[in-house]
């Protein structure tokens, strides 16, 4: 069992290593496309770019994946986004993203661990109240494709759905991402067997870095060349730049023609 305490440890714990695939999934550039940009170890989700515009090929495959109630990009007939942001502490910036997606109207999904929601409770009641989905980040972030026991695996959920209940009063939807997108067949089909669906991701970038934040620029090179339909869309909202982009964001994904789906459509 893994167990992080506070702020720091957290912060520690994403700039280290939090979404190591998005890492590679997004550090190369169009230009070296023709690799395999693929997961830099067997349980790593990873993603390889054919073309600009469209969508990208996983480690595994969307038919795949679906046999176990999990996707990583919706209907690619539709030009339609599914946002969604992960969460391991408040850092400031999430009062302003909500107050952007209430201005466009669109509908998010924020995956959460317990940290975020031990801490920060009124922003969690916020994203309810709103309309939000909060997702299952797992209770302590740990790598659950390391944990092969079932009870364990199940406690790192279940343990998040209790202070969840207890924060809101309501029922967690059962929405689940894997920390660090680790994962393994056995993970998935433990959460299947939970009732959840996995949700990875088809496109994210380098945002979770608090001291090597990219500029407005960097950021925009990354999420509107690579916009997608159907794409389940990965930022995390630690991310001081996110914050101070994501109005001009949503405006250029919907001057695009992009709208924005619930992540419950993926499954129904």
């Amino acid at each position: 069992m893994y167990v992080i305490f506070g702020k720091k440890t957290i912060a520690a714990v994403l700039s280290a290593a939090v979404i190591m695939s998005a890492a590679v999934i997004s550090a190369v550039g169009f230009s070296d496309r023709a690799q395999a940009e693929t997961a830099v170890a067997e349980a790593n989700w990873g993603l390889s770019y054919q073309s600009e515009g469209g969508a990208p090929t996983g480690n595994a495959s969307a038919e795949q994946l679906k046999k176990m109630n999990a996707y990583y990009v919706g209907d690619t007939s539709q030009k339609k986004i599914y946002l969604t942001f992960d969460a391991g502490y408040e850092n400031g910036y999430t009062s302003h993203i909500l107050d952007v997606l209430k201005d466009h109207k669109v509908k998010a999904t924020f995956f959460l661990v317990g940290n975020f929601i031990e801490t920060s409770p009124e922003l969690v009641k916020r994203m309810v109240k709103e309309g939000h989905t909060v997702g299952n980040h797992t209770y302590t972030h740990p790598d659950m494709s390391k944990i092969s026991d079932k009870s364990a695996f199940e406690e790192e959920l279940g343990k998040l759905e209790t202070l969840y209940k207890e924060t809101t009063g309501e029922e967690m939807k059962k929405f689940y991402r894997p920390p660090q997108g680790k994962y393994s067949e056995e993970n998935l089909k433990m959460a299947q067997s939970m009732g959840y669906t996995t949700v990875f991701w088809s496109l994210a970038y380098v945002d979770w870095y608090n001291d090597n934040q990219p500029t407005e620029q960097e950021a925009f090179d990354k999420l509107i060349p690579r916009i997608h339909n159907g794409a389940i869309v990965l930022l995390h909202s630690t991310s001081k730049t996110n914050s101070e982009i994501l109005d001009k964001l949503l405006t250029e994904w919907e001057n695009l023609g992009y709208t924005f789906g619930s992540i419950e459509e993926l499954s129904s």
